[in-house]
């Protein structure tokens, strides 16, 4: 798929994240735009996936680590054509099927319940060991928060993804450098990421978690690495695409009112 086709599934899903979240009242829009660029470039061109058949045996599976970040998920599948976008209208709200954190049990293309932070490499991990023991050629990928992995849980993970040689096993780390509290410097340095990874064992590559050219190219190394697993440490804007929610902490956790979102929609280009 071109770039030009990507930049508009991207902004589309975008689009659907702040009206979403407007409609809803609540949810985390920074962290949503952020993984959208990456998330495009997994659904519409990396991932072995069939919208019509969710659950087909040799899917590549995907795992949101962050899951408060599920409405950029969400907004994706319905690009992608898993289920209606009229989904989006009843998010958060009782009975529908689409709630503040990933459910697998209830959302088609939903790999792993996820929402307690640091637990969906382990996870992650336990897909692409049980790829491995079955000899099949599927893959995984993550994506975990920058400030998620202040967690102590995703460096057990890490260290057994590297023992295991989870080369099947791809992650994205989303470094918009911001968390719920603040700037992740200020609340706990998680620097230096990519030394980090390396020292644990990981093939590390680092790039613009923005640039559809350089999101691809490293999906296309992590799949041709062999013996460890690939750690991409992408270097996002928390807010990405909406003026006044750019690099701004208090996006985190909050939803836009209905003339913020009409502002935020009209800057994505798209309708109200």
């Amino acid at each position: 798929m071109i770039n030009e086709q990507l930049a508009q599934h991207a902004a589309h899903v975008r689009t659907n994240v702040v009206k979403m979240l407007t409609e809803a009242k609540s949810g985390h829009p920074g962290g949503s735009l952020s993984i959208v660029d990456i998330l495009q470039v997994l659904y519409f061109e990396t991932m072995h996936i069939d919208p019509k058949n969710p659950k087909m045996a040799d899917r590549d599976r995907f795992v949101l680590s962050k899951g408060h970040s599920a409405p950029g998920l969400y907004a994706t599948l319905v690009e992608r054509g898993f289920f209606p976008e009229d989904e989006l209208w009843k998010l958060r709200k009782c009975n529908a099927m689409l709630q503040g954190h990933p459910d697998m049990k209830h959302t088609p293309g939903i790999d792993m319940s996820t929402g307690s932070l640091g637990q969906g490499l382990s996870a992650a991990n336990g897909m692409a060991l049980a790829a491995k023991l079955d000899k099949a050629d599927w893959r995984v990928y993550a994506i975990c928060g920058d400030g998620e992995i202040q967690e102590g849980q995703i460096w057990e993970a890490a260290m057994s993804s590297a023992h295991y040689q989870l080369d099947n096993l791809t992650v994205f780390i989303d470094h918009n450098k911001l968390q719920i509290d603040g700037a992740n410097e200020d609340v706990m340095s998680v620097m230096p990421i990519a030394e980090k990874f390396r020292a644990f064992g990981w093939h590390v590559l680092e790039i613009s978690g923005h640039d559809f050219d350089a999101i691809r190219s490293a999906l296309a190394l992590a799949k041709n690495t062999k013996g460890r697993p690939t750690a991409i440490v992408a270097e996002t804007v928390k807010g990405k695409g909406v003026s006044f929610m750019e690099n701004e902490v208090g996006w985190h956790g909050k939803a836009p009112n209905g003339e913020q979102c009409a502002q935020a929609v009209k800057e994505l280009g798209g309708e109200a």
